[in-house]
């Protein structure tokens, strides 16, 4: 039976909307994980520290769907929330389309000068011939890949979550099975892990198309619509931190490479790569959770249910602390099998992973809160308030610390810098909800 958006949500019924969100969003990380196993254990270091050296700028043009996803399904739950469900649906329809569109133009762009902006991070001789052949059988599915982010946010506004998660495990599936085949026993090394993760791409991006454009017993069905500037407008507003998130990620991930060439070489910037790959599916977690919630406390702001939201927020606290703490005791075991995995064909990167590990993990037990809280406020179509957050957790905070912390500590700075950049962020995040009013 389907949990629908206007009711109150208990502790438990919360956990069993946005589980399938969680699940969704884990296996959309683990699209990059797979790759990076494969590639590191069946191609070699040098592609491996390539397909991480690019994939910041890769995750910076997908974050357009991202953004339209959760400020546009903020916009339609409070639109539904006011009981207009055809205007809901318009608005649906204009930004599937315009995401689409957005794809297609920016995919063109990125196949064109991916080479000059490789040069430009920083790559050069093998690793920037593996860095382009990767990047550009990538963008070929660009388009599939914003739809796909955006559709995450879509299902939970359409009250078909487990829709959503069935959707992603076939792309997740998809792309582990093609991995395998295309890299371990055809031997196409990094082009067939590059094809595994667009052609998995294809299928999470079509599935939801074809789905929401035939008759549907959701809440959403893609319909004939009309060109609504100010629409776009404030999905844009809305969006922007999580679009600000994952940019500023990206920058910051590769200025960490940048550091990491610098104290370490390529090794580091291959250690790294593995601690990002744990981050991802770590992060998801909350970041499922804040895109699972955000469709119910925009449906009840709409409805002009405070009580409602107020619960919501302390419940989600609850839940957000328990699994920070099960997180990092869940990563402090499993750093050195991990690190194994990905990198135990070589004694001294294995060594500098697993502490990079050991030390990063701490940062799981802050990221949680500013998360949820960013996505709070885009619910509440407080878009600025959410931005600001995003701006200065994913880039003023973690720039600040990753250039300075290195200079007093050498490379266990580096590692440092995130759980200080969480540590400042929650301050600031807590500071937010507890002192702006819900208008």
């Amino acid at each position: 039976m389907n949990i629908q958006l206007s009711e109150h949500f208990t502790g438990k019924k919360l956990l069993r909307f946005t589980f399938p969100s969680i699940i969704m969003m884990i296996f959309t990380s683990i699209y990059g994980v797979v790759d990076g196993f494969f590639v590191s254990n069946y191609v070699g270091k040098t592609p491996f520290a390539a397909v991480n050296f690019i994939m910041p700028f890769l995750m910076i043009l997908g974050a357009v769907g991202f953004m339209f996803g959760t400020g546009g399904s903020a916009l339609i739950s409070k639109t539904m929330g006011l009981g207009d469900c055809q205007k809901a649906n318009r608005l649906f329809s204009l930004f599937v389309y315009t995401t689409a569109i957005c794809g297609v133009i920016i995919a063109i762009l990125g196949i064109v000068f991916i080479r000059p902006i490789a040069i430009l991070l920083g790559a050069e001789g093998e690793m920037l011939k593996n860095c382009v052949l990767y990047g550009r059988l990538i963008l070929c599915a660009l388009p599939f890949y914003m739809l796909q982010f955006e559709f995450q946010s879509f299902f939970a506004a359409a009250e078909k979550p487990n829709l959503g998660l069935a959707v992603t495990l076939a792309a997740g599936f998809t792309n582990i099975i093609l991995d395998a085949l295309l890299v371990a026993v055809f031997q196409w090394n990094l082009a067939g892990a590059a094809l595994a993760t667009a052609l998995s791409q294809v299928v999470g991006g079509s599935i939801p198309i074809i789905y929401f454009a035939r008759k549907n017993d959701s809440l959403l069905r893609l319909t004939k619509t009309k060109f609504d500037g100010k629409a776009l407008m404030r999905a844009c507003t809305n969006g922007s931190s999580e679009l600000m998130t994952n940019i500023s990620m990206s920058i910051v991930s590769m200025l960490y490479n940048a550091q990491l060439m610098k104290y370490a070489g390529e090794d580091g910037v291959a250690a790294y790569g593995v601690l990002m790959y744990v981050n991802m599916i770590f992060l998801a977690v909350f970041i499922g959770y804040s895109v699972g919630t955000a469709p119910i406390i925009g449906y009840h702001y709409g409805a002009d249910d405070r009580a409602e939201i107020k619960s919501i927020l302390k419940k989600s606290f609850v839940i957000i602390g328990v699994t920070s703490v099960s997180m990092l005791v869940l990563a402090e075991i499993l750093a050195y099998p991990l690190a194994k995995i990905f990198v135990g064909y070589d004694s001294a990167l294995m060594k500098l992973t697993f502490g990079g590990f050991r030390i990063f993990s701490f940062s799981f037990l802050f990221a949680g809160i500013s998360i949820f809280g960013s996505s709070f406020f885009t619910a509440l179509n407080n878009g600025l308030v959410s931005a600001l957050i995003s701006f200065l957790r994913t880039l003023v905070f973690q720039v600040a610390a990753v250039l300075i912390l290195p200079i007093f500590l050498g490379i266990n700075g580096i590692w440092l810098s995130i759980i200080t950049a969480e540590i400042m962020s929650v301050v600031i995040t807590l500071t937010f909800i507890f002192t702006v009013k819900i208008k």
